[in-house]
């Protein structure tokens, strides 16, 4: 598996981020995106003691970037201008799951910007499922409590309007890494048909991320 949002001690993860190479290394997994929760008080500081990691070579392969998170609507593009500015290899930002008060527009805001992954996107809109198709924006399954209680609604929208989708962890501590078995069997809760091609597809951006 390649897990495309984790969270390190650089949020409000639980390990630093050579612990989650080698636990997530131990899982059997082939690489991850470390995508610490960000804001305009953090991005510049997340990404440069991440980025301090690229000079190492280690077991597996990773990419280090940012989760925007709680970023009022209005200022999202900024927020991302910033990461990728900052050095950002992966953007990602918090969607509007049922498990937080995320602000109303966060979703259609975010699908406007140069963005990977929307990250858990909740009761997400129809209009917002063709947004993200035609920007190429990769809209995820989450294995992680409470953002993943919409997964199926998600999972409908995305087939309807031929979204791409990812399947991540959201990691913040040990307990939260899971393997290609189990991803499979959340992806086919959802009700997808194809865990196949939803565990491709994260190989694949990873892949298009890292070159």
């Amino acid at each position: 598996m390649f897990d495309l949002h984790t969270h390190s001690i650089f949020s409000d993860g639980d390990l630093l981020p050579s612990e989650m190479v080698r636990r997530i290394s131990a899982h059997g997994n082939k690489g991850f995106a470390i995508t610490d929760h960000a804001d305009f008080s953090n991005i510049s500081s997340i990404l440069s003691n991440l980025l301090k990691l690229k000079d190492f070579e280690y077991e597996i392969e990773f990419l280090v970037g940012v989760e925007i998170t709680h970023v009022p609507p209005r200022l999202i593009g900024r927020a991302v201008e910033l990461a990728w500015k900052e050095g950002a290899e992966i953007v990602v930002v918090h969607g509007e799951t049922i498990a937080e008060p995320v602000a109303e527009g966060t979703n259609a805001s975010a699908l406007q910007e140069e963005i990977n992954i929307l990250a858990h996107p909740g009761l997400i809109r129809e209009e917002d499922a063709e947004k993200a198709r035609e920007n190429g924006i990769h809209l995820e399954i989450s294995a992680r409590k409470g953002h993943s209680l919409t997964n199926g609604h998600v999972a409908r929208i995305a087939e309807k309007f031929s979204c791409k989708l990812v399947i991540n962890t959201d990691m913040h501590s040990p307990s939260d890494i899971i393997n290609d078995s189990i991803a499979r069997k959340i992806i086919v809760g959802a009700g997808i048909r194809n865990a196949e091609e939803v565990l491709g597809n994260n190989e694949k951006l990873f892949r298009k991320l890292k070159k």
